[in-house]
């Protein structure tokens, strides 16, 4: 082979070399950077589920109605953060400890008790179940996981003795009690407190039914302190039959926990109401932002849970603004509604001249103060 020959050759072979390299380069693409994958989206927590036992109906028009409309404030702050439900009627028994357990056994992690006899089984379950949170209305005794709420309901039973000191024709006041514990026992000395600031003649006459709610001894009582001479009457009881009976026998009567204007518009002077929606939103709130501890909380008129609201017209303009300036003072701590001297039925001082009572005294009154008829069941 000549050399011509073997160059033409080499020749041949290196352009086909060439175009086969270009032919490559111009068959591949240059591939654009491939985006990032979007982030994943932080998975939903799930709602915090809350249960409330109710000791009554949510149609008893008083405490179990207030609770529910606190209830229902929770749902309104929250939204889906929240799933709420309750079962009513659950009787301070050992149904109320089946029912408690069963909440928490469904899941829910925070659990609500309204009423006094709820204490001991809360305790019972709370012990059981120490993931979950409880909050047990009105009692005293706490765990780990379960501490207690109250309102100061003396206060609103306060300015109700204030109005009925002012507005009543006997000097007779009737009460229509439920259970004798302190709290029910304290309602009725400030409720005649509260009359005797206005009318040192007022004196209180009670009655026992020892339940919460039973509407017809509700009634059967009223009616008992209406024949006995009492013209307006206050309850510590549930529902609206107090007053309902004081506007069928042409008496005068208050609200109480909600306002209750409605069952009586004749009869009513005006509704000590409770708002639990305040401290069930905080508690709430507590519970999501994992800020919950056990302790006792017992709310009033300055943190917004106890008001006198819907006052009769014919209330005098004096006595309304009285009430306004108890509103103010307990606002602002200038007003002490436990303050000295106070004595009870048999003449012994129970609070020294200037001194104001704390909690602590407030928490085991059970006694009656001078004005107040009668026994307490059991002492």
């Amino acid at each position: 082979m000549t050399d011509i020959s073997k160059r033409s050759i080499i020749k041949m072979v290196a352009l086909t070399a060439v175009a086969a390299a270009a032919l490559v380069g111009c068959g591949k693409k240059e591939e654009a950077p491939k985006a990032a994958a979007p982030a994943a989206a932080p998975a939903k927590a799930d709602p915090l589920k809350i249960a409330f036992a109710y000791v009554g109906p949510v149609g008893d028009g008083g405490w179990t109605f207030a609770h529910d409309n606190g209830r229902k404030e929770v749902e309104k702050a929250f939204g889906d953060k929240v799933v709420t439900s309750f079962v009513e009627k659950v009787p301070e028994s050992a149904d109320a400890e089946r029912v408690i357990r069963d909440m928490a056994a469904q899941g829910n992690k925070l659990i609500f008790g309204t009423t006094f006899g709820y204490m001991e089984p809360m305790l019972k379950v709370a012990a059981d179940n120490k993931e979950v949170k409880f909050e047990h209305a009105t009692g005293y005794k706490t765990a780990e996981n379960m501490r207690t709420y109250d309102s100061r309901t003396y206060e609103g039973a306060y300015m109700a003795g204030v109005i009925a000191g002012k507005m009543t024709k006997t000097n007779t006041l009737g009460v229509v009690a439920s259970i004798p514990i302190p709290e029910v026992v304290r309602n009725i000395n400030s409720f005649t407190m509260g009359a005797q600031s206005v009318n040192p003649k007022v004196k209180t006459k009670v009655v026992w039914v020892n339940e919460w709610f039973n509407p017809p001894k509700e009634t059967e009582a009223a009616t008992s302190l209406i024949n006995g001479g009492a013209d307006v009457l206050m309850q510590n009881t549930d529902s609206s039959a107090v007053l309902q009976t004081a506007e069928k026998l042409g008496k005068r009567a208050f609200g109480w926990d909600s306002d209750m204007t409605a069952y009586g518009p004749k009869a009513h002077l005006g509704s000590a109401v409770i708002n639990w929606g305040p401290y069930y939103v905080k508690a709430v709130g507590e519970a999501l932002e994992g800020k919950w501890s056990t302790g006792q909380s017992w709310w009033g008129v300055k943190e917004g849970a106890i008001d006198m609201v819907n006052v009769a017209a014919d209330v005098p303009e004096d006595t309304k603004k009285k009430i306004d300036e108890i509103k103010a003072g307990l606002k602002d701590g200038s007003f002490a509604i436990w303050k000295g001297p106070i004595v009870d039925q048999a003449g012994k001082v129970v609070l020294a001249k200037d001194a104001v009572a704390d909690d602590k005294f407030l928490g085991g009154v059970m006694f009656y103060i001078k004005g107040v008829e009668g026994k307490i069941p059991g002492k």
